[in-house]
């Protein structure tokens, strides 16, 4: 079904001769833009415009198109305008990528106090790579970098990934274990601990375990929650262990209700980045995410 606002998009595209342009006039990004034209000449089953190098020229048939829509659009507009009269000034919106964790222990306490709307996703990294680069995403959160030439990475933090236990797990018998680098003891002591883990986390326990011991684990976790939120509430105050980044847990230690058990022999550690494009109308709304982002990591990094 036909979305109107190919319609605007392809007015705009028209007026202005570029993408660029067009994208600033409507305050969205380019890729969206693109992808706005795209599907309308999939629509109506024939090229609206030629690519030269720096500029759009319209083909036949999209003279006739915008010839025939143009006034319906510009009425639309109006009408629009006139619906928004009693508002200052629009709002920005913005979307941003993340896991839920980083989100939670991060940004969710400032988004009341921000002048701007935000729309957050939770998913993979590799769809949020490529959500950012379709214009679906204006900054992602990500471990990961993709090979696209449009985004840019700024790192901003490292996180190490430990071997947390809540405070009821006895761990005298690993400390010992780890001091005489018995590694198939650790192996063994470590099975028999009860563990937790989420869908999410597995790919944290793989690599502790392979870095550490050489080795895929050849087991899995008791119990499979939510989150690692619900891992810390389940771990806090009892018994069992799991595999995390150190910081999501700095409000459990603080409080004595967690302990990190090990580090490894290896420390692993992920570099967070920063994931924009290279170009966006958003600069300030993503620098003040940004400024919150590493004012938290500064506080957590004691932790580390």
């Amino acid at each position: 079904m036909v979305n109107l606002e190919w319609f605007r998009t392809f007015k705009a595209i028209y007026e202005t001769g570029s993408l660029t342009a067009a994208a600033e006039n409507l305050f969205i990004s380019q890729p969206g833009v693109s992808l706005h034209l795209s599907s309308l000449e999939r629509y109506v089953g024939y090229k609206l415009f030629d690519r030269a190098s720096r500029k759009m020229v319209s083909t036949e048939r999209g003279k006739i198109l915008y010839n025939y829509v143009q006034e319906a659009i510009c009425r639309l507009e109006e009408a629009e305008k006139h619906f928004h009269k009693s508002t200052e000034k629009d709002v920005p919106t913005i979307s941003i990528g993340m896991c839920f964790e980083t989100f939670q222990f991060t940004l969710e306490p400032y988004l009341p106090t921000l002048p701007f709307n935000v729309i957050i996703k939770f998913g993979d990294y590799p769809q949020m790579l490529a959500d950012l680069d379709n214009g679906i995403l204006d900054l992602i959160v990500t471990p990961q970098k993709g090979d696209y030439k449009n985004l840019l990475y700024k790192p901003f933090f490292k996180e190490k990934l430990v071997l947390v236990a809540g405070v009821e797990t006895d761990a005298k018998d690993l400390s010992e274990l780890i001091k005489n680098n018995k590694l198939t003891e650790i192996q063994n002591w470590l099975k028999k601990q009860t563990w937790y883990g989420t869908a999410g986390d597995m790919e944290h326990l793989r690599r502790f375990w392979h870095i550490n011991f050489g080795i895929r684990p050849d087991f899995k976790p008791n119990y499979i929650v939510p989150n690692m939120s619900s891992i810390l509430r389940c771990l806090s105050g009892g018994n069992g262990i799991a595999v995390i980044p150190d910081f999501l847990s700095k409000k459990e230690l603080e409080s004595g209700q967690v302990q990190i058990l090990w580090e490894g022999y290896n420390k692993i550690e992920n570099t967070l980045y920063f994931g924009t494009r290279k170009k966006t109308i958003y600069e300030e709304q993503i620098k003040m995410v940004q400024d919150i982002f590493e004012k938290e990591m500064v506080e957590k990094e004691a932790v580390s």
